[in-house]
């Protein structure tokens, strides 16, 4: 399994259509097969931080994923809304 933390750093002004879009990207990401996991997160004290927390059956998934329509228009807007860093782990 894969577990990716991709933590994005905002500012007040794009917080919440950030918000919104990481939402629509969770729902929709839910849906990916081998999506074991799909979560966002927010900071109980700093509102410009939060946390998409994926986990995923195996690489194809994750690959798939990246390929799908709503990733490849959902995760650039994020990277226009906020600042983000990724960790990935191999379990």
């Amino acid at each position: 399994m894969i577990r990716l933390n991709v933590f994005i750093r905002t500012t007040e002004s794009n917080r919440d259509e950030l918000v919104t879009t990481a939402r629509e990207l969770t729902a929709a990401s839910l849906r990916d097969e081998g999506c074991v996991a799909y979560d966002l997160y927010e900071s109980a004290t700093r509102r410009d931080v939060l946390l998409i927390c994926e986990t995923w059956q195996d690489e194809a998934s994750l690959a798939a994923h990246a390929r799908q329509p709503h990733y490849t228009v959902l995760v650039p807007r994020l990277r226009e809304l906020g600042e983000m860093k990724t960790e990935k782990f191999v379990f």
